[in-house]
Parts: C-alpha cells; structure tokens; sequence
C-alpha cells in the first residue's frame, strides 16, 4: 500500500516566488527515471521468477515509484507551464529501454541484483533529502521528504530479500562490494543524462550524453552536502555487510565527499565553459 497519495500534497502551498530555477530541469529529469518504475519492476519480476513474495513487493515499489514520477512531473508542471511531462516521458520511454524479459540478473546473481537496488535506493533518498533540504518552495520541500522517506523504506525492502538471498548463494564479499561500487558508478551512464535530455531539450536538439551529463549532474551535485554522504554510505556499508558506523566509515565517507567536490567543479567547468543551459521542451 502506498504510505502516501499525490492528492495529499499541499499543491495549494505552491509558491513560484520560491522556486530556484536551477532546479527545475532535475526535477523534471528526476520525473521520467521515477515514473518508469515499472519497467524496471518487470525486469525484477521476470529475473525473480520464483519468487512470488519478492515479485508482490516489485509491483508494489513499482506503484509508489510510478507515483514519485507523477508528484515531480506535477510539481514541474506548475513550476514551468510549457512542460508537457507525459510527452517528455514518452520520448524517453522510447530511447531508453530495459529488458523486461530477461532470464537472469545482470548482476551475475539475485543477492548482487539486491544489492544493485540497494546502491539505487542509498542513492535516491540521499538525493530527495538533500534536494529538499536546500529547496525553498514548500510543495517541493513536501515532495522531497515523501520521497525521501519511501526510498529509505525501498533499502530496507530490497536489503531484507537481499539477506535471505545471501544466506541461499553465499556471494562472497569481494563480489558484493564489486556490485556495490559498479553500480555506484553507473550513476554518470545513459539513464539520468537522457531523461535529462528528454525533459529539458527542444525536439530538435540531439541527445549528447557528455553535455547532458554534465547539465545533470554539475546541478544535482551542489545540493549535497557532507552530511547526505556520510549518511548514504553507512547505508552502503550495511548493503556490503560492513559496519555501518565506525572509523572505516567515516574515512570513505571523507573520501567520497572530496571526490563528489571534484566531480562537481569539473562538471561545472564544463557547464561553464559550454554554456550548457536546458531549453525548454
């Protein structure tokens, strides 16, 4: 069941007076990846076969992720009017597609898919946190904190059937911190930097994955701060099996926030230097 529904947001609280306008082409890219939720709960379902337990809880994370796409596709729609979010995720739908058929993880194993999830689920209510906590309009601070909250719920869901698959294929832990961090990586592939694309270039601008890339992430990045990573990898390490809290911990935590700086100015350079702006669809 949906812990929340769209018609319980405050939309009447929407203050345009408040909208940062760096921030509306991520939300509308955010829009399209949540709402295809559903694909990817087919791929689940089809790799999870037999599992009818598992297969239920994909169509019911499929449900609340279809509804994020919406709430963020609403919120887009009132903050830039000339959105037509269903079209933008059309087009997207049409390019970028998963295989919904597919007979096994390309995780190379159920416990690596669960983990793979969990990187996703790290990741997203990490993101929602930050995003909502710099936002100042109110309905998208509202938004933010719903999803947020779910994407925690989803770690904890996948984290759960990962553990009952680990104990069933012992994947060792050099194998799941290989998924983990490779799935961690993926983060800069097609996925985001094309439902960049979709919701925020004119129908004829092509798709560049670098320059879309770079339009997403060299925005999304400035919304963190220390805090968001340190939490998101005490939940990596727990995915992996390691101490979620502990002096390795907060090293990688350390780590990885100098290494989201430099990622951050150097997309950023490149937004500079190419005058990157999203037009409007």
């Amino acid at each position: 069941m949906k812990h929340w529904t769209i018609e319980q947001v405050a939309w009447d609280r929407f203050d345009p007076a408040k909208v940062d306008p760096a921030v509306i082409p991520l939300v509308k890219a955010a829009a399209m990846v949540e709402r295809n939720g559903d694909d990817y709960a087919l791929y689940l379902k089809s790799i999870f076969k037999d599992d009818p337990d598992f297969q239920l809880a994909a169509d019911n994370w499929a449900v609340e992720e279809i509804q994020h796409g919406d709430a963020l596709g609403k919120w887009s729609t009132l903050a830039d009017p000339s959105f037509d979010y269903m079209a933008a995720f059309a087009k997207y739908r049409a390019g970028f597609t998963i295989d919904t058929k597919a007979d096994a993880s390309i995780r190379g194993s159920l416990t690596g898919e669960l983990i793979a999830r969990c990187m996703v689920e790290t990741g997203t209510s990490s993101y929602y946190t930050a995003l909502g906590e710099a936002s100042d309009e109110p309905v998208l601070k509202e938004i933010c904190r719903l999803i947020a909250a779910d994407e925690y719920r989803h770690f904890k869901l996948f984290y759960d059937h990962m553990k009952r698959y680990l104990r069933r294929e012992n994947l060792s832990f050099p194998r799941r911190l290989r998924v983990a961090l490779g799935r961690v990586g993926e983060t800069e592939d097609d996925e985001l930097a094309f439902a960049f694309h979709c919701a925020n270039d004119g129908p004829d601008v092509p798709y560049d994955h670098a320059r879309c890339s770079a339009g997403y992430m060299g925005r999304a990045m400035t919304y963190y701060r220390f805090r968001h990573i340190e939490r998101g990898m005490g939940m990596i390490f727990k995915a992996v099996g390691l101490e979620p809290r502990g002096k390795l911990s907060a090293f990688a935590a350390r780590a990885s926030w100098k290494l989201l700086e430099w990622k951050r100015d150097r997309f950023l350079r490149a937004l500079a230097a190419q005058q990157l702006l999203p037009r409007a669809a």
